[in-house]
């Protein structure tokens, strides 16, 4: 199943991920924000559950904002979620 999800307070503008029936992460995709940062923890979360994938990132924050891209991520992860 994939969802997109447009990102709020970032550098990055959308969000795609999709999910498995059994909620591990079968892609993410982040479109805009630091490319090889992003991509480097797109590859991480391939595999894993979407639940402990949102547990380890979210609220994360990017310097004095009150947000982050993979708190956006988390954010994604809970939307998906909730279409499953």
């Amino acid at each position: 199943m994939k969802y997109v999800y447009n990102n709020k307070g970032v550098c990055s503008v959308r969000t795609e991920v999709e999910l498995n029936p059994d909620h591990t992460i079968q892609n993410v995709a982040v479109l805009g924000g630091c490319n090889g940062n992003l991509k480097g923890i797109c590859s991480l979360l391939t595999g894993m559950k979407a639940e402990d994938a949102i547990a380890r990132m979210e609220g994360t924050r990017c310097g004095n904002k009150p947000t982050s891209c993979p708190d956006q991520i988390a954010q994604a992860l809970k939307g998906a979620l909730a279409q499953l």
